[in-house]
């Protein structure tokens, strides 16, 4: 923590991981979806194969100092990143999803920062909107 290459380190060791635990769960097909950013995970799963708890308990097992905390659909509904993923029987539709915590506060434009960092939140806006 604290040192400018502990994130390539963990991305490396993650990698290593993906290569020799997921990969297998992926080729056995009981993992149908993997999709990571950063220490965020998406997984989606065959319910025939392997269960949640299974599957917790087996991420769980890969490594002793990670902890792996699964968050599970509730009403078709998985939020994932900033993405609220909702199931329906023939589509899946894509919705912003925020926090329980989010404040929508962005930087005033009377404030003292810099002119690039007030430019930057209102491209910021823009572009997710698109």
């Amino acid at each position: 923590m604290g040192s400018p290459i502990s994130g390539v380190l963990a991305e490396i060791y993650l990698q290593y991981l993906e290569e020799t635990y997921i990969k297998h769960c992926l080729e056995n097909k009981e993992i149908t979806y993997y999709k990571r950013y950063v220490d965020d995970i998406l997984i989606i799963f065959d319910q025939n194969k392997i269960d949640e708890h299974t599957l917790c308990n087996f991420m769980n097992n890969v490594d002793e100092h990670l902890e792996f905390k699964m968050s599970t659909e509730e009403n078709s509904v998985t939020n994932y990143l900033d993405l609220s993923i909702n199931r329906n029987a023939s589509n899946i539709d894509l919705c912003i999803y925020r926090k329980p915590t989010y404040i929508d506060i962005t930087i005033h434009f009377s404030s003292n920062h810099p002119h690039d960092h007030k430019l930057a939140a209102c491209n910021y806006y823009i572009n997710r909107m698109l």
